[in-house]
Parts: structure tokens; sequence; C-alpha cells
């Protein structure tokens, strides 16, 4: 995976998280603990993709 597309990755998380925050009417301890699994997803996701954590499958995004 390129620079590139990872920054754009995690561009996409950052807004998609925000307005889910902004625009959705939830409960603060709702939105708390979602904040919380998108922040280990994708720091996971993160270590899993720069190699770090090797027992995690990779998930591909665009061509392999």
């Amino acid at each position: 995976m390129d620079l590139i597309s990872l920054v754009v990755v995690l561009i996409v998380v950052g807004l998609l998280l925000w307005l889910v925050n902004s625009y959705i009417p939830m409960d603060a301890r709702i939105k708390q603990i979602l904040n919380v699994v998108v922040i280990i997803v994708v720091v996971l996701w993160l270590l899993s993709a720069f190699g770090v954590l090797s027992g995690i499958p990779r998930f591909n995004i665009g061509n392999p």
C-alpha cells in the first residue's frame, strides 16, 4: 500500500467519524465507545499495514 492511499483512507475514516459525531444524535457514552472502537481498529490496521503485526490478515485496498 502506498503512502497516498494510506493518507486518503485515514482522511476518509476521520471525516466519516466526524460526520457521525456531528450529525447523528446519540448518547455521549455511545459516541465515546464508537470513537474508541474506530481508533483501535485504525491503529491495528496501520500496525498491520506497516508489518508490525503479522498475525492479523491484511486487507488490501486497490490492486494487490
